[in-house]
């Protein structure tokens, strides 16, 4: 019964602790606990970023270009449900994509346990551990190449990148256009092209203007955005498998007024989280992340879309970064919360000048996580919005032993169970990553802590 009061008091003391937080911190420190590393797309070498902002049949759509090599030979050839203009498309910038990112990344977090001798102590220690003027003038006059089928609907110049709205009639003769016209593109393209021409879709088409590019004074392209309406709410990734070599990693962040988007067409499962792992994977966050994503990815059959992260961006609990601001979020593309005129469609302009985070102006954004190949996805990636406002993370947890003198009862009864907390810690670790558990309890150490003796159950009864 000793023991048991001791326990107690040690917990409501801990308890407590993030009782004083919720009461008297912001948001933001609501949370007993601090993050120490983060899985951003950095992890992945093959990674792209798209950012969707959706509401109703209104898109946004940023695009961030991963190119390697030299920029002469860029070529982006991308379906679009509806034919661009202009003052649809529109230069982004990669450090809202990167904000993005960070706020949403899967994250690990750590606490310390508090002296188990203490008694009436309480635990309040909460560590917290952003168009070129001069462009060809759009044309509405069709022109034809030679017996291509292939109509030139709208040309012009955005920032660095010149660009051309095409429509074609076969497949066949979209391809050698492209490649006559110095489009360097991968071989096989007119086999995925042709589902998009039978669906009547658009091909939104840009080249790198080298001379434009110097002017920017960048060493790398800047991220496209189109704002368009229509009813399909789709993202083609099947071109972009005709580039690639082996898995590719996508990952979307969609932005709505409503709750969590998911994939349509294929599940979409949760990311594990919340398990209690070795503190030694503070310093191999990285490879832990990697591989507990290719163990659940092989795990589901290699045809899943992951939801890493679902949040309100009018909060968070805890954050991890700094939600992006009302400014951030326009330039992400969110037009429902009183961003400046972005041109849908030729019919006219959105001007909603709504107050944020009011219930209408609010973002939530969804980040999915898809590993895809030519053979696993088969079909182009259709999303759907949902009203679920359930909130998510990707978060894992360090739990560091307390290291001071525990020769008190409860301290001596602290130190022996921690062997059986470690050795659950080590067979999560590999049940989520495939490690060798062996090497696992190795780097853990887990032979030198004291193995509990089990007592007869009568002293458990009678003391």
């Amino acid at each position: 019964m000793k023991k048991f009061l001791i326990w107690m008091r040690v917990l409501l003391s801990t308890a407590l602790a993030c009782l004083v937080v919720f009461a008297y911190s912001p948001a933001v420190f609501a949370f007993c606990g601090f993050y120490v590393s983060q899985a951003d797309a950095s992890l992945f070498n093959k990674a792209s970023q798209v950012v969707i902002a959706r509401d109703g049949k209104r898109t946004v759509l940023t695009m961030a270009n991963d190119y390697q090599g030299d920029v002469k030979d860029f070529a982006l050839v991308v379906p679009v449900p509806v034919l661009l203009k202009k003052e649809q498309v529109r230069i982004g910038e990669q450090k809202i994509i990167d904000r993005l990112d960070s706020f949403s990344a899967p994250r690990l977090v750590e606490y310390f346990d508090s002296d188990p001798c203490a008694r009436y102590e309480a635990y309040d220690r909460v560590t917290l551990g952003a168009t070129r003027s001069s462009a060809a003038p759009a044309t509405e006059a069709k022109t034809r190449g030679g017996n291509y089928q292939v109509t030139i609907e709208a040309k012009f110049a955005v920032g660095e990148y010149d660009i051309l709205i095409l429509s074609a009639k076969d497949s066949d003769g979209l391809e050698s256009w492209l490649i006559d016209n110095d489009y360097k593109i991968p071989q096989g393209a007119k086999e995925i092209l042709q589902p998009y021409i039978r669906q009547n879709m658009k091909f939104f088409v840009a080249k790198v203007n080298i001379a434009e590019l110097n002017k920017t004074g960048s060493q790398s392209l800047r991220p496209l955005m189109m704002a368009y309406e229509s009813p399909k709410f789709m993202l083609p990734i099947r071109l972009g498998m005709l580039n690639a070599n082996g898995d590719q990693d996508l990952l979307v962040y969609i932005l709505s007024p409503k709750g969590q988007a998911e994939v349509a067409n294929y599940r979409t499962i949760k990311v594990p989280s919340g398990d209690d792992i070795p503190v030694y994977v503070k310093n191999e966050f990285g490879d832990f992340y990697k591989s507990m994503f290719k163990t659940s990815y092989e795990k589901e059959g290699r045809k899943v879309a992951f939801l890493e992260y679902a949040w309100d961006m009018s909060s968070c609990d805890p954050c991890s970064a700094e939600p992006l601001s009302q400014e951030e979020l326009r330039k992400a593309g969110v037009f429902w919360i009183g961003a400046p005129d972005i041109n849908t469609s030729s019919g006219g302009r959105i001007r909603r000048p709504i107050p944020f985070p009011s219930n209408d102006g609010r973002v939530f954004v969804t980040r999915l996580h898809i590993r895809y190949n030519r053979d696993k996805f088969p079909e182009d990636l259709t999303f759907k919005e949902t009203s679920n406002q359930e909130s998510f993370q990707g978060r894992y947890v360090l739990r560091h032993a307390f290291k001071g003198e525990t020769s008190c009862d409860a301290g001596k009864e602290y130190q022996r169970s921690l062997r059986p907390r470690f050795e659950k810690e080590a067979k999560t670790l590999a049940r989520l990553t495939g490690w060798n558990i062996a090497d696992i309890r190795r780097k853990m150490n887990i032979a030198s802590l004291p193995t509990p003796v089990e007592k007869p159950f009568w002293e458990n009864i009678w003391k």
